[in-house]
């Protein structure tokens, strides 16, 4: 548990301070997938790679926290919009730790391999100080495999060792370790989302060796009083994977069965089975929007799925085009589709026609997770290459944020109502939402 004043100190050794505008620059020398001192990672590797990075998450488990020093400021130089506060870590941030986008809950995070910060909004200062377990060799395997971490409004969830565990963000007292009901068996837990109140996962349980497969239940647990609210076997091949934002009340899931991949739609309240699509035999990614279901539609372009199940519309490569599509962002009105040769295209989330396409100076992979709030949609680049600022409506670029900071990782991007919270390497940066 935390110590009364932990709140009151600094976190990782590291520092935080107001910022004023800048003139450092940059060029994006250390492209994504190469260049740089980052790794060089092909094609193949990076879109396989997506699903360890969500997976990454399944490494942790939350202990203690710890004593930190007094904050040391650092210079800080910025080319773009003055950052509110900027933040430095003592080591590097992690953000695939996080299966969940960080920021959800309204608080800035900086996750660590050990540690996660959690931050005041207003001033950057840390509020709160988690330590996380010696993480276990990845892949996870067996039953004493560690589950992803997710947010619920004002907390998250992990598991450890056959427990669920729920950290307040910033309130010690508020946590709490729930055994797993016997119900559930004695298996790997994965964590999927919380909906609300609604805590929803699935256990995997092995036979007498892990090479067989595992008999897998999945359960709905309220938060509020930790019981469960269902639970049930799902048949082979079939995982959880998310709560459906574009319908309250619905349960994503995929389904590996007679050769086929299935997109599979369930009712949150008992896991009845609503809706079943077919879909790209990996499922590389998934995005559950605010109007629709993305998926990819098996030629290297993304498919809109309505919450209904119907197929509203396609967008993939034309003859004689090479690109792929990575995991769009939406708002209501339009669907912002990133492809690794660096273009951007806005589309209407309707009907998929194409309003608009931007192309930046570097190409992308999973690791560049846009961001749209206010209008504007973020997109990060390599350390060097920046932040994005596009407008949402017209594609027209609004700004470019560089921090002059070296650096070899790809920037990660949360909001909440005031602030966009951009980082690479060991900074965090506070940025003001909107155009300028």
């Amino acid at each position: 548990m935390e110590s009364p004043s932990a709140g009151q100190r600094s976190a990782e050794q590291g520092s935080w301070q107001w910022d004023d505008a800048g003139g450092a620059g940059g060029t994006p020398g250390d492209v994504v997938g190469g260049g740089g001192e980052g790794p060089r990672l092909g094609r193949r590797g990076l879109l396989v790679g997506a699903g360890v990075l969500a997976g990454g998450a399944a490494l942790w488990a939350f202990g203690r926290s710890a004593r930190t020093a007094p904050p040391t400021p650092r210079p800080t130089a910025a080319e773009g919009p003055a950052p509110a506060w900027t933040y430095r870590g003592a080591e590097a941030m992690a953000p695939e730790r996080l299966a969940d986008r960080p920021g959800r809950p309204g608080r800035p995070l900086f996750p660590s391999r050990t540690r996660l910060v959690v931050l005041d909004p207003a001033s950057g200062a840390p509020a709160r100080l988690i330590t996380f377990d010696q993480p276990r060799p990845y892949p996870p395997s067996g039953p004493d495999a560690m589950g992803s971490v997710v947010f619920g409004p004002d907390r998250l969830f992990t598991t450890f060792q056959g427990r669920i565990e729920s950290r307040h963000l910033t309130d010690p007292g508020g946590d709490w370790s729930l055994p797993l009901p016997a119900e559930l068996g004695r298996g790997s837990v994965q964590l999927a989302g919380c909906d609300g109140g609604t805590l929803y996962g699935s256990v995997l349980n092995y036979g007498s060796t892990t090479t067989t497969s595992p008999d897998t239940k999945v359960f709905a647990i309220r938060v509020s009083d930790r019981s469960v609210l269902w639970s049930l076997p799902f048949g082979a091949g079939e995982n959880l994977l998310a709560p459906v934002t574009a319908a309250p009340g619905l349960l994503l899931c995929r389904r590996r069965a007679d050769e086929r991949t299935e997109v599979v739609v369930r009712d949150a309240t008992d896991a009845r089975e609503v809706w079943k699509a077919p879909a790209d035999e990996n499922l590389r990614w998934y995005t559950p929007g605010p109007e629709n279901i993305y998926v990819p539609d098996g030629t290297g372009g993304v498919r809109a799925l309505a919450p209904n199940g119907e197929s509203r519309w396609t967008a993939g490569p034309a003859a004689g085009e090479q690109w792929r599509a990575l995991p769009p962002v939406a708002d209501g009105a339009r669907a912002y589709v990133p492809r690794d040769n660096g273009l951007l295209t806005g589309h209407d989330a309707a009907t998929g026609r194409q309003v608009w396409s931007y192309r930046l100076p570097f190409p992308l992979d999973v690791r560049s997770q846009p961001l749209v709030a206010k209008g504007v949609l973020y997109v990060p680049g390599p350390a060097a290459g920046g932040v994005w600022a596009i407008d949402a409506a017209t594609g027209r670029q609004l700004w470019t944020f560089r921090d002059g900071i070296p650096g070899k990782d790809v920037w990660s991007l949360a909001a909440d109502d005031t602030h966009l919270y951009a980082g690479h390497d060991d900074a965090l940066h506070a940025l003001p939402l909107g155009a300028s």
